[in-house]
Formats: C-alpha cells, structure tokens, sequence
C-alpha cells in the first residue's frame, strides 16, 4: 500500500498529465477517476484534504426530496441514480437511512407530499432501498418524541454519508492507483503554454516548487473563481454564488433509528439526524455569504432559526443551551438570477478552456457530494480529446478502499471482524468497522491484544490508529483525527484534543 508521505520534487522534470487544485469531494473524485485511468496525477490541497465545504454538509447521500419543488428533476435523477452506487462502493461509511416526514397540513398538502414521494421513488431504479410509505405516528416509534398533534407522517429511503472519510478514501484510491497527494501545499502561480502548464507550489515549510502538466483542474470549491483570475489570470463564463449552511448538534434528542425531516413555514427544510450514537445533528441554514470562505461560522441567529425550526416538531423544546457542538461550510453554488439562497440550483457546470494547442484548463463549478462520481466521470470526459487516454469510465463498480467486503453490509463485515479479533471491545470493533472497513486489518496489523495497540491517547484512540492516520491518510494534527478523519472530538473533549496534540508535538518527524 502506498504511504501518504509523497513529493514531486524527483519528478520536476517529468509532467504530470493532470494537476487537480482542491482537496475537496470533486478534486478528490476527479483525482482518483483519472489515476485509474492510467494518468499521472498530482493533487494540490492548500489545507487538509475536506478541510472546508466537504465535511461541512449534512452527511447524506440522497437526490433531494425539496429539489423537485424547484423542477430540478434532472438533477433529482442522477442523485438519486448514485445512491446504490455509493452504497456499494463504501459500505463501511456510508449507509441506507429512513427519514420521516410529519405531516404539516398548513404547509403542504398530504396529496403534493405523496406525489412528491411517488417521483422520488420512480424517477432513478432502487435495488437496496425501499420505497416510501404513509406512517401512523401514533403508533409507529418515530412519533414518541413529536408533538401529540402530530399524528400522521412519511416515511422514505436515502443515504448516510461520513463525508469527510468519503473524501479522504477518495484520495487514498488515487494515491495506490499512482497519484501523488500533497495537502498544506498551494498553488501560487502558473503560466500557460504550449500544451503544458508551468506551475509554481508553495510548500508547507514555505518553500517553493516548479511541476509542469499537460493540464490543470481547477476543484477549488468557494476559491475557484479567485484561482481562476488571480492565480491562472484566466476568464471564467460562470460565477460561484457562495451560501452558508450551518448545523448544529445536540445531545441525542430520541432513540430510534430513523431521521426526520421538517417542513418550515419559510418553505425550507431541516433535518434531525441520528449522530455518532450520542448525539442528534439538526441542519441546515441556507444563507448568502459574501466573506472569507476559510472563516465561515455560525452565528447566533441561524443557532436560534435551527432550534426554533426543530423545537416546533419536537414535544421537549431545543434552545441555545442544549447545542453541544457546531459547524458551518460555504456551498460553492453556481450563480443564478434567484433571490432565494434554497432556490440556487446545486447541480454542476464544468467549463473546458482549451484553445487550440493551448494547454487545458478544466474549472468546476457547483456540486454536491452526492453527484461527485459522476461529476468526475463527466470531467474526464472534457478532457478525453485534449489528454488523449484510452482507458473508460470505471469507478461505478469499484469498491473504495475498506469498502471490498463480500457483502455490501457494514453490519456482518463487523461481525466476522469481531469474530477475527476477539480482544478488541465491543465498541472499537464497531467504530473501526464503521469507519476503516477492511483496512481495520492494515491499522491494528499484527496485534494480539490492546497492548499492541500501543499507548492510549484519549477515549479508545490508541497510538496505532494515530499511526495508520499519519502513513495512509495525511493526518497532520489533532483536528485532521478528531474532527475529520474520524468524530471523536465530540466523545473525547478538550483533555483528550490536547493529549492528541501532546502525540502530534512528540512525532512531528513522522508528519513531516
């Protein structure tokens, strides 16, 4: 397997054929779909990999049940298309989820929301998930923590994602197919020529270095616009509209196994969504936002909207008070003649700037992270007559890494884990099956016992974990383990972050 510890500075005289800029879902995807295509690749993430849009969403895989509102039955379609797909490919962390819908009657009518359901169920073919149906709430276990008014609801299918680990697979599988994956690197400059880029990285360590590629992607998310003509010096057609989504979370609101989604009188919705077994996730806000997209946060007003939102659903009310932890990220949408933030379309442009013989220039723009495999099969497919390559689409059957189990059930993968490994807790075997699938078996190597393991860090994070973290994933510091890699930050506090950044201090040679 190949280690995470990468540099192009052998190479500098051998160009690559792509140069990927943005360490997000699409970079990631783009990377990985080309290096399978037998492509020399370098990825170029100005931060960690997910470090901003892409761990900040509400975690789901699904089509977007409020989209089809706004007539984006296209983009509803090909979501909901990819759900299976994903599901598959990634077992361990991601998985099929029931959402219910209590009936408001002054906000939709029961007839609007069942059609609504019949087109999510029939517009893209389902094998895993099943279809929706009407739900006595009185009788079934999701009704418990609602208003005693609240007697008739929906129930229907989509996804659960861990969207930070889905990004960081995806840069994994590109790495072992080949590509070289460099985070806390930027990309400072570049000049265009003859059918090869010269572009200019900043490193970590603050020094600089020159790689050549036949052609540049530019997956920066919220900063493509700025990489385009302050760093490329290059025009672009199509202009991002940035909104914020906030979430926050609380202690676990109730005990069944279902999410839900709420109807608002705005028109918008929220979601309530089982989290990290302790916790319940409520997002998300949709507001424009016009600052630095690497210091967005929630403020006081969307935490009030969120628990507002939720408390008119809910029989025990959600304040301030009650939120534990939160998080907010900058949808790089594309811009729209519309008033309304919800009303942005999240489907995807990408726009191929290749004149002449002219080295290309493929940007992204808009996305969601449901839509990132085919958004990537799609990139490849613009620049399929500039770069040449002949090998086809790929990724649709391809398993991510952890993700090759015989079965696509996290659930028996971590029954034989826990048959294989006996001395592991009940507990850690279901975080580390949840969260490293078949790789459980790289991280905990020969071990015998939690002694091999080596020192316990904090909460049931051992020195192995952290190991693995920093050699395959590009681990760097506490927050890349306990807020991206994994969620342990909420379980473990600030005693245990500090103890993490105690471990990071004492091993700084091996992430260097």
């Amino acid at each position: 397997m190949q280690t995470s510890t990468q540099s192009p500075s052998d190479n500098l005289l051998a160009p690559y054929d792509l140069l990927v800029v943005g360490g997000g879902i699409n970079g990631t995807g783009i990377a990985r779909d080309a290096a399978g295509r037998g492509l020399r690749v370098l990825l170029v993430e100005q931060d960690d990999l997910a470090s901003h849009t892409s761990s900040a969403s509400t975690k789901l895989i699904h089509g977007g049940l409020r989209y089809l509102e706004y007539y984006e039955f296209g983009l509803v379609r090909k979501a909901l298309q990819e759900r299976e797909v994903l599901l598959r490919a990634a077992p361990h962390i991601m998985w099929p989820l029931r959402f219910v819908m209590p009936h408001m009657p002054n906000l939709r009518p029961a007839w609007l929301i069942r059609a609504g359901l019949f087109l999510y169920d029939h517009l893209a073919r389902r094998e895993m998930l099943p279809g929706s149906r009407g739900i006595d709430l009185r009788r079934h276990p999701a009704g418990a923590p609602l208003r005693r008014e609240l007697t008739r609801g929906f129930v229907y299918s989509d996804g659960w994602v861990q969207d930070a680990r889905l990004v960081v697979l995806n840069a994994q599988d590109a790495a072992e197919r080949g590509a070289t994956i460099l985070t806390r690197t930027k990309l400072i400059g570049a000049d265009r020529g003859e059918a090869m880029w010269t572009a200019q990285l900043e490193t970590p360590e603050g020094t600089h270095q020159t790689v050549r590629a036949r052609a540049i992607v530019n997956a920066a998310g919220p900063w493509v616009g700025h990489l385009l003509g302050d760093v490329l010096r290059q025009n672009a057609t199509h202009r991002v509209r940035m909104v914020k989504g906030s979430h926050i979370v609380t202690r676990k609101l109730f005990d069944h196994d279902h999410a839900y989604i709420f109807q608002n009188p705005d028109k918008r919705i929220i979601f309530a969504i089982p989290y990290e077994r302790d916790f319940t996730l409520i997002g998300t806000t949709d507001i424009e936002y016009h600052g630095d997209p690497a210091q967005v946060a929630i403020d006081d007003d969307e935490i009030a909207y969120l628990c507002r939102s939720a408390s008119e659903y809910f029989t025990k009310p959600i304040v301030p008070g009650d939120v534990v932890w939160t998080y907010a990220g900058v949808r790089p949408l594309m811009e729209e003649e519309v008033s309304n933030p919800s009303a942005v379309t999240r489907d995807y442009k990408l726009e191929l700037d290749a004149p002449g013989t002219r080295a290309p220039l493929l940007s992204v723009f808009g996305g969601k992270i449901t839509t990132y495999r085919r958004l990537a099969e799609e990139a490849m497919s613009h620049l399929h007559g500039p770069l040449g390559f002949t090998h086809g689409d790929w990724t649709a059957g391809a398993p991510l890494p952890g993700g090759d189990m015989a079965e696509p059930d996290a659930g028996a993968f971590e029954t034989s884990l826990r048959a294989q490994l006996p001395w592991l807790p009940q507990t850690l075997a279901h975080r580390y099956a949840r969260t490293y699938g078949t790789r459980t078996h790289v991280l905990v190597g020969e071990a015998n016992s939690l002694d091999d393991l080596g020192q316990r860090i904090c909460g049931d994070l051992y020195e192995a974990e952290l190991r693995y973290l920093v050699q395959y994933e590009w681990a760097r510091t506490a927050q890349d383990v306990l807020w991206r890699r994994t969620k342990l930050g909420l379980h473990v506090g600030k005693d245990g972050e500090a103890s993490v950044q105690r471990w990071f201090a004492q091993h700084m040679e091996m992430a260097a």
